[in-house]
């Protein structure tokens, strides 16, 4: 890319813990366009005391503007375009929401942020099928006085995800500890107490919570994404028919409902099924 003042500039950082950092830097000539366009946006929808709505001059209006929302509006017409821009350049396939960071907002000079994202990571699965075989066999095996018993979800993934070798983005880890932290926090008010009470009935710290999510956060999604790569590699789908089929056991009208509206939700679940019917008649 040319490294003129009109174009916008963008640098990648691969981290080791897996993230991605764009910095992307926006000419002040963009940015004035854009500021220019929210202006006149406010303009014609301002209500200004001794003005016909509309009618009030630029000037006015910008006087009864505070600074921070004009940056605010102006930042909501920049980011999406130039945040797309930069992932097509560096050839990112994010696989997650970015995170914003704006750095600099200076009058006169190009603006900066930041966004931090991710792409899916490689697994690979080693020889999870002879290990889950031993499992299941076990299982197989008829003895008198005894019921069989198949493995247990447990048993099976502990087995996979061994075998398997995938680093799991940063980002990925801690929007999921959030996700647990903000269930446990809607849980705790719900039995009305505070988290310092909850906190001492449960005889944890802060810290010994956040690490018992952030274990339980790694596992989960290591077990997703290698669940999702062995159904790849053994070309496990799911149709419309077994979407459909699946709906129409819903038990009642809010489930249908909720079903119809989340159907790749719902194929996800089915396919993950399928995957670990898969491993059980190995």
């Amino acid at each position: 890319m040319a490294n003129t003042k009109t174009e916008k500039k963008s640098i990648i950082k691969r981290e080791d813990n897996g993230n991605i950092v764009l910095t992307v830097e926006i000419p002040w000539e963009t940015v004035q366009k854009a500021q220019d366009a929210v202006v006149e946006g406010l303009v014609k929808h301002a209500n200004i005391q001794g003005f016909r709505p509309g009618k009030a001059p630029k000037k006015v209006v910008l006087e009864h503007t505070d600074s921070q929302k004009l940056q605010e509006e102006t930042l909501r017409e920049l980011l999406p375009a130039a945040y797309s821009e930069a992932i097509r350049e560096h050839e990112v396939r994010p696989m997650s929401n970015p995170q914003i960071h704006v750095d600099k907002l200076e009058h006169g000079k190009a603006w900066i942020f930041t966004a931090t994202t991710c792409e899916m990571p490689e697994v690979k699965l080693g020889d999870y099928k002879d290990k889950v075989k031993s499992l299941t066999a076990k299982s197989k095996i008829a003895v008198p006085g005894k019921e069989q018993k198949e493995p247990s979800f447990d048993e099976m993934m502990e087995i996979v995800t061994q075998t398997a070798e995938v680093k799991i983005p940063q980002m990925l880890v801690e929007q999921e500890v959030d996700r647990f932290l903000a269930q446990t926090l809607d849980e705790i008010k719900r039995l009305g107490l505070t988290l310092e009470q909850y906190l001492s009935s449960t005889k944890k710290t802060p810290e010994l919570l956040k690490q018992e999510y952030t274990a339980k956060a790694t596992n989960d999604i290591k077990v997703e994404l290698v669940l999702q790569k062995i159904s790849e590699d053994e070309n496990i789908t799911v149709d419309d028919k077994e979407i459909e089929e699946a709906v129409n056991k819903a038990k009642s009208p809010e489930e249908k409902a909720y079903l119809e509206q989340n159907r790749y939700m719902l194929a996800s679940i089915l396919r993950q099924q399928k995957t670990l019917d898969f491993l059980k008649n190995l």
